[in-house]
């Protein structure tokens, strides 16, 4: 029977740990062994969050937490025999890859959106145009259409010239399509400046979709004007990546809260109705954390100083990718 029991818990597909009412752990299988990092030792080393949902008294199931490298669907069930409290049961489920993959189509799905609509708008501008000139205005017919051409043409070709790498690019070109839709003016600074190949892409789109979806939605949370103005940069062997709004802004003591997963405006009302309820949303900034934490870089808030610098600004700094050198065989 132990060799039965032994051999289904080491065979299962789900990470499962096992704690005893003291809330040590007495048993990991195989999968929660590869989910989770270990000691030099081989001992495994349970995640805070997940050491927070063994402590507490109710059950929990399919909990979304996001650890320095993986997202995880945690699962924990108070273990009992006889009426009597024996253990815990936690288990783990890998979400890391469909996380990344639901991202990945909600960003397409949101620029099909977008373009649904903008498509929308050219006929309307269209037509407008048509009209004027059938009017016989044909210069007034050129200078709105001129007009509407170099106003979409300005940001494309500031962040064309500025960042080399496509997938920031078209990023930013399309976040600026999808805020004006929603009444939100995205900026792009004039200094912006980012090579390609400097971090992996996909680490560069988490940080930057999820820092201007934040804004977005602080800034729809105070008055008009609303703007977000976006930076990128980098000094000695990093790049900085700086996000300001029109919103409330975020406070530096909340900012390590705003990271972990699940920090949300309701939350934030609940627990201080006259904090800034406009930043920390599921889980963007739980993943701008990861991205953070796995390249050892830094994350901070700067306060505004002037008007133009709205509630404050988000900085992140990430090192640069190490290239390997390359020689040349004779």
């Amino acid at each position: 029977m132990w060799e039965i029991n032994d051999a289904v818990l080491h065979s299962l597909r789900e990470g499962l740990l096992v704690f005893d009412p003291a809330g040590r752990l007495r048993a990991a299988n195989d999968e929660a062994r590869r989910l989770l990092a270990a000691t030099p030792e081989g001992d495994v080393v349970v995640p805070e969050p997940v050491r927070a949902l063994v402590a507490r008294s109710e059950d929990v199931v399919d909990d979304l937490q996001v650890t320095d490298d993986r997202v995880l669907v945690v699962s924990r069930l108070t273990a009992r025999w006889e009426t009597r409290v024996v253990g815990t049961v936690v288990t783990l489920r890998d979400h890391t890859e469909l996380q990344a993959l639901t991202r990945d189509l909600d960003a397409v799905r949101g620029l099909a959106e977008v373009l649904r609509s903008q498509a929308h708008e050219a006929a309307n501008r269209l037509q407008v145009v048509v009209t004027l000139v059938e009017a016989g205005r044909g210069e007034e017919a050129v200078g709105f259409a001129t007009a509407e051409l170099e106003q979409a043409q300005q940001l494309t070709d500031l962040v064309v010239a500025g960042v080399a790498d496509p997938a920031i690019a078209a990023l930013l070109i399309g976040k600026a399509a999808q805020g004006a839709e929603r009444g939100v003016e995205l900026e792009v600074e004039p200094g912006t400046e980012l090579g390609e190949d400097v971090l992996p892409p996909r680490d560069l789109v988490t940080v930057v979709g999820n820092l201007v979806d934040n804004a977005v939605e602080a800034a729809l949370a105070a008055e008009p004007p609303r703007w977000v103005r976006v930076g990128l940069g980098g000094g000695p062997g990093a790049v900085e990546i700086r996000v300001t709004d029109s919103g409330p802004g975020l406070r530096e003591a909340d900012l390590a809260r705003a990271m972990r997963r699940g920090w949300s405006r309701k939350q934030q009302r609940l627990a201080d109705p006259a904090g800034d309820a406009a930043h920390g949303h599921g889980l963007g900034l739980a993943l701008v954390g990861q991205v953070v934490r796995r390249h050892g870089g830094t994350v901070g808030v700067e306060a505004p100083v002037t008007v133009d610098d709205g509630g404050g600004t988000i900085v992140v700094r990430l090192p640069l990718r190490v290239r390997a050198a390359s020689g040349v065989g004779g």
